[in-house]
């Protein structure tokens, strides 16, 4: 799997949401609204996500392993920090 884009669609100041993200995989398959959002301790990103009836929210879609999550998260990170510079 390569990432082969990641566009920063939006910014923001206020909040804990900094950044909504859309990504291009392998030039085939894109991901809009992924969310960079300011923790406690560090940024992390938030996949595409729906609320149920029951008021909780689940994944539209989501790496299945760590690495991947880590890979993915870390170049997020890196392409934010570039396109705020």
């Amino acid at each position: 799997m390569e990432i082969s884009d990641i566009k920063i669609r939006k910014t923001m100041h206020e909040g804990r949401l900094r950044a909504v993200v859309s990504i291009t995989i392998d030039n085939a398959i894109a991901i809009h609204d992924i969310k960079l959002v300011q923790g406690d301790d560090r940024m992390f990103v938030a996949m595409p996500s729906r609320r149920e009836e029951s008021g909780t929210f689940r994944d539209i879609i989501h790496p299945i392993s760590s690495d991947i999550r880590d890979e993915l998260e870390q170049k997020i990170l890196c392409a934010y920090h570039d396109y705020m510079q």
